[in-house]
Order: C-alpha cells, then sequence, then structure tokens
C-alpha cells in the first residue's frame, strides 16, 4: 500500500520552507599589488560590485542581505517558523482539501496547523498558504510531518505526507552555585555559557523566586542617580564565553520565623533567560525549579543579629544573639559564657533563659572584650536543654576586627 502510494502521481504539490532572517552578505576579495601583472583590476572589480561596503571593500562583510541557502541551526527556547504551500498543479478543480500539520518529538506529538477545517475547493495554478510557529522546548531530533488529503473531481479520496527531520540544539550551559550567609540570606551564582557559534545579545536574566523567597539582584552598580549593568552597555556574550550572575535571596518575614518551614530541600525559584542573536531572532528559556538544601542547624540555631565591625582592644562591646527553637518540642534553655585565650566574657554564667517552644525566637544582649589585637573569633557559648539535659556548643560564632586606639597610625 505505501509502495503504491509513493508511485502515486497527486494532483496537487506540498512544498515546505522555514522562515529565518536574512544574514550578511559575505565575499572572499582578492587583492595585490600596483605592480603585479593583474595591477588595479582587482581593486577597480571590487570597488564596482554592488555588495561590497563603499571605502571598505576588502572587507568580507558586505552591506547586503542573503536568504538563508540551508535549513539553519534551531536551538532550544527559539521560535521554530514554517511556510506550507500546497499547489494545484493539474488542470482540473480539487475539493475537500485538508491540510494537516504536527511535529514529533521524542515525548509528544503536537498540532501546529491554524485551522483544521477543508478547503472546498481549489482551482487549477491555485494554492493553499499557511505558516506555523511554535516554540522549541525540547533538545533532540524533531519531525515535522505534513499530511494533505483531497477529493478528485471523479470522487477518489487521495492522501500523502511528507516528512522533515531536524535537530534541536541546547544553546546555553547554566550551572548554579549556591552560597549561604551567617544570616538566613542565600547567594545563588548562575553561570551562563554561550556554547553557540554566534554572540548573543543577553537581553534579560532574571531569578523569579518562589513563595518563601525575596529576591535582589546584584548584577549592578549605582553611579550617582544612575543604575548601571556590571557587564557594560552592551551586554553581549560571545561564543563559549561564560558570565556569572549573583542574586540574594532572603525568606520572607512570616517563614523566617518558622525555623522548621526552611528546613531540609527548599525551592529557589527558576531563572528567566531572554537573548536575542543575528538579525534580533529572539530566545528564551526557562531553567526547572532550582533546590537546594538548607543547612543543617540542629535542635537549637544560634545566630547574631547585631556585631560591631571593629572593637577597642580590652574595652568592653555588646552584641546581640538570637536562639531559635529548630526542634518540635519545648526547650527550657540554660546559657553559659567560657572564656578563651582572646575572648572574655562580661556578666554572670549559668542564665536561666526560660522556655522556648517549638519555631519560637529570643534576643539576648551579651557583653564581653578582647585581650588580643587582630581579627578574632567569637567563641565559647554553650546552651544546655534542661529537659533533656541535653547541651549544645557554639564555637566560631563571628568574627571582629580588635584595635589598640593608644597606637598611632605609624606604629
Amino acid at each position: 500500500m505505501d509502495v503504491n502510494q509513493a508511485k502515486q502521481e497527486h494532483l496537487l504539490a506540498l512544498k515546505v520552507m522555514r522562515l529565518t532572517k536574512p544574514t550578511l552578505f559575505t565575499n572572499m576579495p582578492v587583492t595585490c599589488e600596483d605592480r603585479d601583472l593583474p595591477g588595479d583590476l582587482f581593486g577597480r572589480l571590487m570597488r564596482e560590485d554592488p555588495s561590497t561596503i563603499k571605502g571598505a571593500e576588502t572587507l568580507m562583510l558586505g552591506e547586503m542581505l542573503t536568504l538563508p541557502q540551508n535549513f539553519g541551526n534551531i536551538f532550544l527556547g527559539e521560535t521554530f517558523s514554517s511556510y506550507i504551500s500546497v499547489h494545484n498543479d493539474s488542470n482540473q478543480v480539487v475539493k475537500d482539501i485538508l491540510v494537516k500539520a504536527d511535529l514529533q518529538t521524542s515525548s509528544q506529538r503536537l498540532n501546529l496547523s491554524a485551522s483544521n477545517s477543508a478547503v472546498a475547493e481549489l482551482k487549477p495554478e491555485c494554492c493553499i498558504d499557511d505558516v506555523i510557529h511554535h516554540e522549541v522546548k525540547e533538545i533532540g531530533t524533531h519531525i515535522l510531518v505534513c499530511a494533505v488529503s483531497y477529493t478528485t473531481q471523479a470522487g477518489d479520496k487521495l492522501y500523502f505526507r511528507k516528512f522533515f527531520k531536524f535537530q534541536v540544539l541546547k544553546p546555553l550551559d547554566v550551572k548554579t552555585k549556591f552560597y549561604n550567609a551567617e544570616t538566613d540570606e542565600v547567594f545563588l551564582e548562575a553561570q551562563i555559557q554561550n556554547i553557540t557559534t554566534s554572540p548573543m545579545f543577553m537581553e534579560k536574566v532574571s531569578l523569579e523566586p518562589s513563595m518563601m523567597y525575596n529576591v535582589t539582584e546584584l548584577n549592578s552598580v549605582t553611579s550617582g542617580k544612575e543604575c548601571e549593568s556590571t557587564f557594560g552597555k552592551m551586554s553581549y556574550l560571545q561564543p563559549m564565553d561564560t558570565r556569572q550572575y549573583l542574586y540574594c535571596l532572603k525568606p520572607k518575614p512570616e517563614f523566617a520565623e518558622k525555623a522548621g518551614v526552611i528546613k531540609g530541600v527548599t525551592v529557589i525559584g527558576k531563572l528567566d533567560i531572554v537573548w536575542k542573536t543575528n538579525l534580533g531572532e529572539r530566545g528564551r528559556l526557562q531553567t526547572s525549579q532550582l533546590q537546594r538544601m538548607a543547612p543543617g542547624y540542629g535542635d537549637v540555631r544560634l545566630s547574631l543579629e547585631l556585631i560591631p565591625d571593629t572593637v577597642n582592644l580590652e574595652e568592653p562591646f555588646d552584641i546581640t544573639c538570637k536562639i531559635t527553637n529548630c526542634s518540635e518540642r519545648t526547650m527550657d534553655l540554660l546559657l553559659e559564657m567560657c572564656n578563651t585565650r582572646s575572648v572574655h566574657w562580661c556578666g554572670v554564667s549559668g542564665r536561666q533563659l526560660g522556655k522556648l517552644t517549638p519555631s519560637a525566637s529570643l534576643s539576648i544582649p551579651l557583653k564581653l572584650l578582647s585581650s588580643v589585637q587582630g581579627l578574632q573569633s567569637i567563641s565559647g557559648l554553650r546552651l544546655t536543654d534542661t529537659f533533656l539535659k541535653r547541651t549544645y556548643e557554639y564555637d566560631d560564632i563571628a568574627q571582629v576586627c580588635v584595635v589598640c586606639p593608644y597606637l598611632g597610625p605609624e606604629s
């Protein structure tokens, strides 16, 4: 059946052409010195060539546009556009013409036809035209299946189809890294590499946070009243070049107060990348939901809310600690302060902090001093849950710079 169908001459002809932007004309200039045999012949021919740039004839890039000579590359995130034409090559009227275009991928089959209704009749030398568009969202082999069915004047129902195979390539390589700050803030570094053979204009690279976070982009510098991108005014990404984008995410207050909510795997959000290539061809990619493993704080988390950057040697200074119950039980906490070689706590050790319910927090002001200059680590805090007789020790809580106020700048 298929063999007979292939040998049968049909009354209609199907033509399919991919619609892409034109490219700039390129030529190979041929030059020689004036004392050579051709003399000024090559130079005169280049000056008379209408495709070259006047005054810069030796450049390979011309000023004319040329239509694409091949199918070209299709990248993930771009829009595939195709022109489909069915022409009546016969001398008789054809009836009930139905043109159908499907796109077959590795996972699904999509109908791209603008209309699924049949055309009543098609006269000789007339045609049916259609333009289809599809945003490519899968990598790998794609097959465009164009099928045409019609009825002849004799009442015979005929059918044929054509297949057009093309590959969808990956345009960008995206890698992400997470950095956890001392507070609940999370820093996301996104490394984006252009793995195509042509430069890209990066129109937008943004992070759409999940419902738990607020995001701040750290890819611009404020100069006066203007905010300038760290990558300059013309954000081009050359082939095989890599660029790093940085974002700061902070939990919303209603989630930050609940310590148990951000435990385990948390969804950060997804990257939205928009670019343009060649003569304005637009592409867009959205990553899947980015997830990170939240740091394990144990049953009790101790963090600093307030600490000075620089303190004087042997002079007391104040800090504020925040204690959060990350467990699912109520605790009765006892705070002990242990002196180290460089850090000495001021006050009474063994303070009873009272009961702390699950997900609740408590802020405690503390006073201490340092007897050693330089960058010193604050350590020596110990919390004990008197209910379970369980002790939690905290070292290297933070660092502070200790200076001597009696020494001049020359000392």
